[in-house]
């Protein structure tokens, strides 16, 4: 069972009743048009830290963490420059707009970075555009940086190889179906290896920096396929950078996502 399911899966019911939980969520001396969120995420907090590690319990101010291995680690794959100006630019800038745009939210300075993005659409209208972008960008850079390492590539072992291919019939069926899903992001985007609330695995697209989480999901693995990931080598060859992207892929780091769930 996914360790965000226990709030996630309730997405549905809450937009249905959202305004009278909207109402009782503001606290006294707001307004009504500055509401909290629907309910925190309240999942075993140990797990939950397990499987996005320390980004779970991030709030604000929200920080940049550092990259887990050099820049030109991943070289064979994604160059120096691509890392540094995609992580210590791109990332860094998601991580000021997200402060920026919360600065003045103290109500929601205690809500965690997933807690933002699962219920971006319950925030205060006027934080909802940063919080799907700019948090969401924060999510999504921090999952994949550490699903990515210079000993990456091969294949996955254990339950997670056997749970791949029999969702996908075969491992080479599931990294040719994620390629496809990965070259088919229109424009900019992500592909998902994700859990469903069941467990299941699914190969799902986001747009721009939007995340499985909001739709109750868990991210297992995640490809970045705007072009600033890719453009400096690359160029227009999209299909080429998803090729290289299995050279580098942490099975060791999804094995242990997918271990928790």
């Amino acid at each position: 069972m996914s360790i965000l399911e226990n709030t996630l899966s309730r997405r549905a019911m809450v937009k249905v009743s959202a305004g009278a939980a909207l109402a009782a969520a503001v606290p006294a001396g707001t307004t009504a048009c500055a509401p909290e969120p629907a309910p925190t995420i309240t999942p075993d907090r140990g797990r939950a830290i397990e499987l996005l590690g320390a980004i779970w319990d991030q709030a604000h101010p929200f920080t940049l963490t550092e990259l887990p291995y050099p820049a030109y680690a991943l070289e064979a794959a994604i160059d120096t420059l691509t890392m540094e100006i995609h992580h210590g630019r791109h990332h860094q800038g998601y991580v000021n707009n997200l402060n920026a745009a919360l600065e003045g939210h103290t109500a929601l300075h205690g809500r965690t970075l997933v807690d933002l993005v699962a219920w971006w659409d319950a925030l205060p209208q006027e934080v909802t555009t940063a919080v799907r972008n700019h948090g969401g960008g924060h999510l999504n850079h921090a999952l994949f940086w550490t699903s990515l390492s210079p000993e990456g590539g091969g294949e996955p072992n254990g339950p997670l190889a056997e749970a791949i291919s029999g969702r996908f019939g075969s491992f080479s069926s599931f990294r040719e179906e994620f390629s496809n899903a990965s070259a088919a992001v229109f424009g900019s985007g992500w592909a998902w290896l994700a859990a469903g609330a069941d467990g299941r695995l699914e190969i799902v697209s986001t747009p721009n920096q939007e995340n499985p989480v909001t739709e109750g999901m868990t991210p297992l693995l995640g490809l970045d396929v705007w072009e600033h990931a890719y453009y400096l080598r690359y160029q227009n060859r999209r299909g080429d950078y998803i090729q290289a992207f299995w050279d580098v892929v942490s099975w060791e780091e999804v094995e242990r996502r997918f271990s928790v769930l």
